[in-house]
């Protein structure tokens, strides 16, 4: 067996060297993060300053924009340090806080989209009753519950991992994670993996199953429904539709980046795999809901350019 210590930094062994293009690099991440940070700033002043928007679709997307900018402060920052350094390492108290930020910000992607499909079944199937199912205490506990659940997990998760003993510190990422770091464990990691299991199998198929039974009923009201039924199925779906694939493509390329060998693909593609669900999602989703949803581009219009 190899010695094992409590390592007190990480190596990020991901980066090479790529000369001057660095600096564009830079620029172009760099312009990303402003974009990302503005787009989303922007449609939660819309929808908080907009009376008409307090509604519970419109407080589920707020919880959303927030959560994007949380996960984009934990990822941008920080990439676009190591872009600019000669050596790529990070302390290991950084390193799990940055895990947490990234973890929890995928869970939570994850529960508020599928709370959000929710609040979509309510108010296509029962829309004479919706606002006696989704009221502003439920909104408020499903809201609570999109962010405590994902925190107190990855709480667990980090805390399962400090106290391993490593064989190494080199972690073949461009950004820290959980299970690179795993992997370098020399001691037993068990308990590391029955948790991991569990807590993303439990948190996948439960949500999974979720999400499809909302949008199987949805699909049979729309079939059996008016024309009118339809349009507004498709203009409040159309957006989160999109959300949800691209989720699913992002955490599909993670998956394929962190728990398969991939050393015949090269580096650089590597790389943008295990980001584009980091830096894409933030990104993409105000873009797609503050352009396909009338009322929230109109209200765009209004705060930015005035009343004509």
């Amino acid at each position: 067996m190899k010695n094992s210590t409590q390592v007190s930094y990480f190596i990020l062994g991901a980066y090479f060297d790529i000369g001057l293009f660095k600096y564009l690099l830079f620029l172009i991440l760099m312009c990303f993060y402003v974009l990302t940070v503005c787009a989303n700033v922007l449609l939660i002043v819309v929808i908080c300053v907009n009376r008409s928007l307090h509604e519970p679709m419109y407080l589920f997307l707020v919880s959303l924009f927030v959560n994007e900018l949380y996960g984009s402060t934990g990822l941008f920052p920080f990439l676009l340090v190591q872009i600019l350094s000669d050596i790529h390492t990070v302390s290991a108290p950084f390193c799990f806080l940055q895990i947490f930020f990234l973890y929890s910000y995928a869970s939570k992607e994850f529960w508020t989209l599928a709370i959000m499909s929710y609040d979509r079944y309510l108010a296509i199937c029962y829309p004479l009753q919706y606002n006696t199912r989704m009221t502003s205490n439920k909104v408020s506990v499903l809201i609570a519950l999109t962010w405590l659940y994902p925190f107190i997990g990855v709480v667990v998760t980090v805390s399962l991992s400090v106290p391993l003993q490593l064989c190494g510190n080199i972690i073949k990422t461009v950004y820290c994670d959980n299970y690179a770091i795993v992997k370098l464990a020399c001691s037993d990691t068990r308990v590391n993996n029955i948790y991991g299991l569990s807590y993303t199998s439990l948190e996948l198929f439960g949500l999974l199953i979720l999400i499809l039974y909302t949008y199987m009923r949805i699909l049979e009201v729309c079939f059996s429904g008016s024309k009118e039924t339809r349009q507004k199925a498709v203009s409040t779906c159309t957006p989160h539709l999109a959300s949800l694939i691209n989720f699913f493509f992002g955490c599909s390329f993670q998956l394929l980046h962190s728990r398969f060998d991939m050393n015949s693909v090269p580096m650089l593609l590597r790389n943008v795999l295990s980001l584009y669900f980091l830096t894409c999602q933030p990104l993409f989703n105000p873009l797609m809901y503050g352009l396909q949803m009338s009322k929230i581009r109109s209200s765009c219009k209004r705060l930015i350019f005035g009343k004509m």
